[in-house]
């Protein structure tokens, strides 16, 4: 997967964004630039909730999340949210996400509303929830004794009557080559009246494999940036505790360390990814074993991992603790050994030992990798070395690095290197 080019009208802080990735340069690494508030992060979550959270009905609510306040205009009926082009190696797919009114649907689609049993106002894009709804509660009443039987009856009628028009709604946008997404609301202040619906045009591509294109573009999309970073994605309230003591208990951090557990394609660049490093190590244990079992002999995945680590350190070596409770660091110097303690390792090589093994644990090929502030922690000399290590470390991904950097920058040609306004002013030497 490749993103070719991205616009976005009209979002937040930025207007008439129309940026393109050529898909024949290499390395595919585009740095993504602008001064302080050019929206270089918004962008970056907004192509990545768009395309990881549009199949799954539990990711849908981010999206929602990040929508919210986004209204359509007066006296018109839609408005282009985004137009994002995906190269799959064989064509272009152009997905354009536009927002219409949710009560939309008798304008846009050619339904028969005859049905007196209908209530006119489920007959809005919301109704799909709605019918969502509605089955949950028929389950639910199945549960319960028999005194709930009639209430059963009319729960089922109902359910009916909405699947019929609801199923016919969805076959339709199949046959248009479109696709609900979600409902959101254009308050900002409130996300209880979810007014505007959200819908992607798709072209290119035949209706029936619109889901599997989707879905596999959804495992092919991640993002990467700062743990400290605003995610718009999050619900207005959890982001607001950023400026709250959370003396009630709950935490912004809490909630991002919860939403990282549903969005599979999200990082954040922390101190050092442990996890993911003893989640390595126990997965290369097992490939050895499995090798043991096969041919008698132990593999050398587990001592093939801790080399390349032990590369990506220099003259410092990593290993798992005994108990795989953690990870140990120590120093080789002269033929001494020094353990080494947590303030020895600098921030800079964490990082990128996170990035790496961030990179490597989840299998991240032929992917979309979106970064932002990758430079943070780097030396000027570690900023234009990043580039190379991208080219080792994944090179059939696309990375798009959102960076104040110009040591980064330097280390591509002119051509890679996007920029948004406010562009970056050089710095003179």
């Amino acid at each position: 997967m490749h993103l070719l080019r991205v616009q976005v009208p009209d979002f937040r802080g930025f207007k008439d964004i129309d940026i393109t990735f050529e898909k024949d340069f290499f390395p595919k690494i585009f740095p993504l630039g602008s001064q302080n508030g050019g929206g270089k992060s918004t962008l970056l979550q907004l192509i990545f909730v768009l395309l990881h959270c549009s199949v799954d009905d539990d990711k849908k609510p981010f999206i929602a999340n990040m929508l919210q306040g986004f209204k359509i205009h007066d006296e018109e009926d839609k408005r282009v949210l985004a137009i994002i082009d995906i190269w799959d190696k064989q064509k272009v797919v152009k997905l354009q996400f536009v927002s219409y009114k949710n009560c939309s649907i008798k304008e846009l689609l050619p339904l028969d509303t005859k049905n007196e049993s209908i209530d006119e106002a489920a007959l809005c894009f919301s109704g799909l929830k709605q019918l969502e709804i509605l089955k949950n509660n028929i389950n639910y009443l199945e549960s319960q004794d028999m005194d709930s039987y009639d209430e059963i009856i009319e729960a089922c009628r109902k359910f009916e009557d909405l699947e019929v028009i609801y199923m016919g709604i969805i076959e339709y946008l199949k046959s248009q080559n479109m696709k609900y997404i979600c409902n959101y609301s254009s308050d900002r202040n409130s996300d209880n009246n979810q007014d505007e619906v959200l819908l992607c045009h798709i072209n290119n591509i035949n209706g029936e494999e619109i889901g599997n294109f989707l879905k596999e573009l959804s495992n092919k999309i991640f993002l990467a940036a700062p743990s400290t970073q605003v995610f718009l994605f999050l619900s207005p309230d959890s982001r607001k505790l950023l400026f709250s003591n959370s003396s009630n208990g709950d935490n912004y951090y809490g909630i991002l360390e919860s939403a990282r557990s549903k969005l599979q394609g999200l990082f954040t660049y922390d101190f050092l990814a442990v996890e993911l490093l003893i989640e390595s190590f126990k997965a290369a244990r097992d490939r050895d074993f499995k090798e043991a079992i096969k041919t008698g002999n132990y593999g050398n995945s587990y001592q093939a991992l801790i080399k390349e680590l032990n590369l990506v350190l220099g003259n410092k070596r990593i290993n798992l603790n005994e108990d795989f409770s953690g990870v140990n660091f120590k120093l080789y110097n002269n033929g001494e050994t020094i353990e080494l303690y947590p303030e020895d390792l600098s921030h800079g090589e964490l990082k990128r030992l996170s990035i790496y093994i961030w990179l490597k644990s989840r299998n991240i090929k032929d992917a979309i990798v979106l970064m932002d502030e990758v430079e943070i922690a780097f030396h000027p000399d570690w900023q234009y070395q990043i580039i190379s290590d991208f080219k080792e470390w994944g090179p059939s991904n696309q990375y798009i690095l959102a960076t104040h950097s110009y040591a980064l920058c330097e280390a591509l040609t002119p051509a890679h290197v996007k920029e948004i306004e406010p562009k970056l002013i050089k710095q003179e030497s």
